[in-house]
């Protein structure tokens, strides 16, 4: 019988959802995460459950064909990359089966055909947001850095090679202020201290910059000193911003923003449009496979410039805005009311006039459209991981549009929902799995559902 600190030999078969390698011992399924299928291991079991239990890779036998030699020297602590160990191109098989098994295991459908996965042209630097906690080491000097797997204990961090070299010279500069001028760091546990964490945004194309100090205060010791730092370190950067959150929260940012110097907002350019990006707003972490992302869903809604086109949970509007100039009409639903009033400017800064932008949860907004009489012809929705619930497929599906473009990020959710709109007569056209994230387990998916008849 498996007990807590056996020891044991197997080798790697597949991959869990959260990037973990997948072995058997004594007829049980044991996770052990920084493997690679292929691997033959030692293994040491450190937690056992009733269905499963978890691994730790105690020495490596013989290396998989994928494996390769991680490329961060923080990858074995930090709680962001779990494929730094292995090809990008075994990553992008992963998360394509991964897709797959969803649409086959929880969605019970059969001989769908999806298309190549998408991947990215840069595995690395490919992040234009970064938000680093704030803690304190047992000296009590300041770590700043990223959480560890399944914690809130910070592994501090001078460089990481998913985000811009920009932010780990803007991260450096803070180091030094707060080290010359002593701002205290933020305790969560008695919810004392200033510093919070550290958030940062960067236009790609634009090559504008946003530093933003999250902090249990409306002031900072020595701002000036902090700005002189921030621009000597990073002179691409536009905007240095103080965020206050004095909640005892794990949210980042709290509700007011005070500008120390610049811009109180940076823009960016996507799919030829401009956007506003202010702290609050929401905007794709990867620009360049938001593109390839976006591109795909405009070609699945196959727009005339006759359509009416409805975007539920339109964030800011960038997927609706995206297309608008391709439809007759642009209806964005958001529940959000400032992500609203943001989906608003996008529209008047890129002088679209075609669109509507309503305050309403995505299934009171289609209820709405439905009670004013207003068919849409094509529908896009992208929903938080949860996806959707029963009563919005619903209402969709009563509206009958010719076509639905599901983008989810989670495939489980998306499965599951898949199925009840095949039970409401929408059927897959067309699936392609997108690596927005490369080095972490998350995967995108655009899919294609048409109305099966036409009655």
């Amino acid at each position: 019988m498996i007990k807590k600190n056996d020891l044991f030999e197997a080798q790697i078969t597949a991959m869990t959802a959260e990037g973990s390698g997948i072995c058997r011992y004594e007829n049980m399924a044991v996770f052990v995460s920084r493997t690679a299928v292929g691997d033959r291991c030692v293994v040491r079991v450190v937690k056992v459950l009733k269905k499963y239990a978890f691994g730790r890779l105690e020495r490596l036998l013989e290396p998989s064909p994928d494996r390769i030699e991680p490329d961060c020297p923080v990858s074995g602590q930090c709680g962001g990359c779990v494929y730094r160990h292995i090809r990008y191109e075994a990553e992008l098989a992963i998360k394509a089966q991964r897709v797959r098994d969803a649409l086959e295991r929880i969605g019970g459908f059969t001989g769908i055909v999806i298309e190549p996965i998408l991947g990215a042209p840069a595995r690395v630097r490919y992040r234009n947001k970064c938000q680093l906690p704030v803690g304190a080491a047992k000296d009590g000097s300041m770590q700043l850095g990223f959480y560890a797997v399944n914690s809130h204990r910070i592994v501090d961090t001078h460089s990481c090679l998913l985000q811009p070299e920009e932010f780990d010279r803007a991260a450096e500069a803070f180091r030094a202020w707060q080290a010359e001028v002593g701002e205290s760091i933020y305790d969560e546990a008695a919810h004392t201290g200033v510093l919070r964490h550290l958030y940062m945004r960067r236009g790609e194309k634009s090559g504008e910059m946003m530093v933003c100090v999250v902090a249990n205060a409306g002031a900072l010791h020595g701002e000036d000193r902090l700005v002189s730092l921030l621009r000597a370190a990073v002179p691409s950067i536009t905007s240095v911003i103080l965020n206050t959150n004095r909640d005892q929260t794990n949210v980042v940012l709290g509700k007011i923003c005070r500008t120390l110097w610049g811009k109180g907002a940076i823009s960016d350019t996507l799919c030829g449009l401009e956007f506003e990006i202010a702290p609050h707003a929401f905007y794709q972490v990867n620009r360049t496979q938001a593109e390839a992302l976006y591109n795909k869903a405009a070609e699945y809604a196959a727009l005339t410039g006759e359509e009416t086109l409805l975007d539920l949970y339109c964030g800011t509007g960038t997927i609706g805005l995206s297309m608008a100039k391709r439809a007759k009409k642009l209806i964005g639903a958001e529940i959000v009311p400032a992500a609203v009033e943001n989906a608003k400017r996008n529209a008047a800064r890129n002088r679209i006039e075609n669109a509507e932008f309503l305050c309403a949860d995505a299934a009171d907004a289609a209820k709405i459209l439905f009670e004013r009489g207003e068919q849409p012809d094509v529908i896009v929705i992208d929903p938080p991981r949860k996806g959707c619930d029963t009563a919005l497929i619903a209402t969709i599906a009563a509206m009958r549009p010719k076509r639905v473009v599901y983008v989810s990020c989670d495939p489980a959710t998306l499965a599951r929902d898949l199925k009840q709109f095949a039970e409401s007569g929408y059927a897959i056209q067309a699936v392609t799995p997108v690596d927005m994230f490369p080095g972490t387990a998350h995967v995108e998916t655009v899919v294609l559902l048409s109305r099966e008849t036409n009655e």
